[in-house]
């Protein structure tokens, strides 16, 4: 009984600073769900790797160079709204790229950091035709080294969340390699780490049509006492009011209290 707990905030929400929507409709979507917080979190890519940087400037992904310019919109933002903004990022990891990450974040000052893994070898894991044309034995490795890199990533601390930590579970040439032995190796990281993982709706109501991480990962998260922060991945308006009414639902069902990163808390 009693009152459901209603999301407070949503830390994974994306503008026109990546692919997103523009930040003000983004923002009046969150109030009017009833988000005491909004943060966005705009894709980012650091790397120096030839096929990265031609990946980033395919996609238009250029928070590298335009965080400045998004700060001052977000300040702006601000003086108009009385939600409360974080200026967030979500940055693509990559072991290799590890220096020019640390690099670029000491140099900003983003209220939070979500780190991704989103490639393998050197591509989304969301494009289904690459992934096809692999033998089951090449998928079932290219699974492996997702959590190779995920590991590295909850060890290198340096981000506060770790997105969607198994994004590759929504293509589904890369279903059904997954191991309980990942899961528990990716729990005990994160048992010695100050990142801390999100539970993303970004597919809980279309394609994959469940919340990340995907139900045996996140038992045994839970088992090992790991706590968890929450985004939508919205990128629409309305993703913010369908995508966090979703939550509300789905972690009140699993008995999950969703907590604020690290930095956030004061």
């Amino acid at each position: 009984g009693g009152l459901t707990e209603l999301m407070e905030f949503d830390l994974h929400t994306h503008t026109t600073y990546s692919d997103g929507s523009l930040m003000h409709m983004m923002a009046s979507a969150a109030e009017k769900q009833g988000l005491k917080e909004i943060g966005f979190a705009d894709h980012a890519n650091v790397s120096q790797r030839k096929p990265m940087k031609q990946a980033k400037y395919n996609n238009g992904f250029n928070l590298d160079m335009t965080c400045e310019r998004r700060e001052m919109a977000i300040e702006n933002l601000r003086e108009k709204r009385d939600i409360t903004i974080y200026s967030g990022i979500e940055m693509d990891y990559d072991p290799r790229d590890e220096n020019e990450i640390r690099k670029f974040l000491e140099k900003k000052n983003f209220d939070y950091t979500l780190g991704s893994v989103h490639n393998l070898e050197n591509t989304n894991v969301h494009i289904r035709e690459y992934f096809k044309n692999k033998t089951r034995k090449s998928r079932e490795k290219l699974v492996q080294r997702y959590f190779e890199k995920l590991e590295k990533l909850i060890r290198s601390e340096l981000f506060d969340i770790a997105s969607h930590i198994d994004v590759f579970e929504r293509n589904p040439q890369l279903q059904g390699f997954a191991t309980r032995e990942n899961y528990e190796v990716i729990a005990e990281a994160f048992k010695n780490s100050e990142t801390i993982p999100e539970i993303n709706a970004g597919r809980a109501l279309r394609g994959l049509e469940e919340i990340h991480p995907t139900k045996e990962f996140r038992e045994i998260l839970i088992e090992k006492g790991i706590t968890f922060t929450t985004g939508t991945d919205s990128h629409q308006p309305r993703d913010i009011k369908k995508l966090n009414q979703h939550l509300d639902h789905r972690l009140e069902e699993l008995d999950i209290t969703p907590e604020r990163p690290q930095t956030l808390r004061n």
